[in-house]
C-alpha cells in the first residue's frame, strides 16, 4: 500500500511524482495529506494532468484526508494508450487504485472525471465509500456531446485563455477568479507534469462525445449508485450544462446538490473555500 505516512510531509506544491506499473503501463501519481483515513482519489477533466488541479482545493482536502492525484492511462506523464470510452477509463482507474493496495476509497470526479467516477461507483460499489461529482453529468446528459462547439468558443481569445473561457462565467467577478486560478496552477515550478498528448486528447474527446450520445434507459446507472454523493456545479456551466447536476440529483438515491451563482464549469475553483468545506464535512459524516 502507498506509504501515506511519508505523504503527510508534502503539499500539492512539493509532493514528488511517483510511478507504479499497472498491468504493463506505468501510471504517475502524487500523494500527500493526512496519514490516516480513507483516501480521496482525484479524477481529472478532459486534457488535464496532475498540475491542472487547484492547490487551494487539494491542500484543503489534504488537511483532513489522504489525497492522491494521478494520471490515468496515457494521460500526461503516464504511459500506455488512452481508451476511447468511459467504461475502459474507469477500469484503468480501478486497476490503479488496487495496485496501490486500497480496498476502499473516496472519489472526486471533475467533468470527464465525474463520468468515470459514476462508472466506478456503479460497477465497483464495494470499492467506493463516497462520491463527489463536480461539473459533470450522467450518460446522455444535455450538451455533453457538443464538445467541439464548446472548444471552438473557448479558443476565441487564444490558447492562454481557454481554461478561463471553459471554466468561468463571462462576468468580471468570475473572470477575475479565473485569472487567480491560473496563477495558482503555476505555483508548482519543480517536477511539473508532461502535457497530455494529442492522441490522448483525441481518445478522450471520442469518449466524451460517445458518452453524451449514449442513452441509459430509466437512468439505471444513476439509480444503482447507492453510496452518498455530493454534486456541485456553477449555475452557468457551458461545458456540461448545469441542469445535468439537478438531473443526477433526481435519480441518485442518496445525494446532495450545491450550486453557486455567478460561476461556470469550474465553480469548484472559483468557490474553492466553500467547496472544500462542503467536501470535508461530507466525507466526515
Amino acid at each position: 500500500m502507498e506509504n501515506i505516512l511519508e505523504a503527510e510531509k508534502f503539499t500539492h506544491k512539493t509532493a514528488p511524482t511517483k510511478s507504479i506499473n499497472v498491468k504493463g503501463s506505468d501510471f504517475t501519481y502524487r500523494s500527500f495529506g493526512r496519514k490516516e483515513g480513507i483516501p480521496v482519489i482525484f479524477l481529472q477533466h478532459f486534457t488535464g494532468n496532475m498540475d491542472n488541479w487547484d492547490p487551494e482545493v487539494t491542500n484543503a482536502i489534504a488537511d483532513k484526508y489522504p489525497v492522491i492525484l494521478f494520471n490515468n492511462k496515457g494521460v500526461g506523464s503516464s504511459k500506455g494508450t488512452t481508451p476511447d470510452n468511459v467504461s475502459a477509463m474507469a477500469q484503468d482507474a480501478v486497476d490503479f487504485i488496487r495496485a496501490l493496495g486500497y480496498s476502499k476509497v473516496n472519489l472526486l470526479g471533475f467533468s470527464l472525471g465525474g463520468f468515470i467516477g459514476q462508472q466506478i461507483a456503479s460497477d465497483y460499489p464495494e470499492l467506493v465509500n463516497k462520491l463527489i461529482l463536480a461539473g459533470t453529468g450522467s450518460i446522455g446528459g444535455k450538451a455533453i456531446a457538443q464538445l467541439e462547439s464548446h472548444l471552438q468558443k473557448a479558443f476565441v481569445d487564444g490558447p492562454d485563455r481557454v481554461l478561463i473561457n471553459l471554466f468561468f462565467s463571462k462576468t468580471p467577478n468570475s473572470i477575475k477568479a479565473g485569472e487567480d486560478f491560473l496563477a495558482r496552477l503555476a505555483e508548482r515550478e519543480v517536477d511539473r507534469d508532461l502535457p497530455t498528448s494529442q492522441d490522448t486528447i483525441a481518445s478522450q474527446a471520442k469518449a466524451i462525445i460517445g458518452y453524451g450520445l449514449a442513452t441509459d434507459e430509466d437512468s439505471k446507472q444513476l439509480k444503482s449508485i447507492k453510496q452518498p454523493v455530493l454534486i456541485v456545479n456553477g449555475n452557468d456551466d457551458n461545458m456540461v450544462d448545469s441542469i445535468n447536476s439537478y438531473l443526477m440529483l433526481q435519480h441518485i438515491p442518496n445525494a446532495k446538490l450545491v450550486l453557486w451563482s455567478d460561476s461556470g464549469h469550474g465553480g469548484i475553483f472559483q468557490y474553492s473555500e466553500d467547496f472544500t468545506r462542503e467536501v470535508n464535512a461530507f466525507l466526515l459524516n
